[in-house]
């Protein structure tokens, strides 16, 4: 019996350096699945794999999610500034 295979792509970026690591995954993997299979974890320990926030090209997803064909999971890191804040306090300036 032949493994149905997909093509799929882990992302992460920190301000110094950006990684996609393409992978080959069996049908019915899942985002956190894929996330381990990268080896990204590893490259860049101040992920916290507790607190993964993820997103399949731009969408927030969950870590159970199944990718599909030509994916690109990206690992997002934690925001420094609310942007809501941020625009607040550009108005009190103003």
């Amino acid at each position: 019996m032949v493994e149905n295979l997909i093509d799929i792509e882990v992302a992460y970026a920190n301000p110094e350096r950006q990684v996609i690591v393409a992978l080959r995954m069996p049908v019915g993997t899942t985002v956190l699945q894929a996330i381990d299979k990268s080896g990204l974890l590893t490259i860049f320990p101040e992920i916290d794999s507790a607190d993964l926030q993820v997103g399949v090209f731009g969408a927030v997803c969950k870590l159970e999610q199944l990718v599909k064909q030509a994916d690109r999971i990206e690992i997002y890191r934690p925001l420094i500034h609310d942007p809501k804040e941020a625009r607040r306090q550009r108005a009190t300036k103003k």
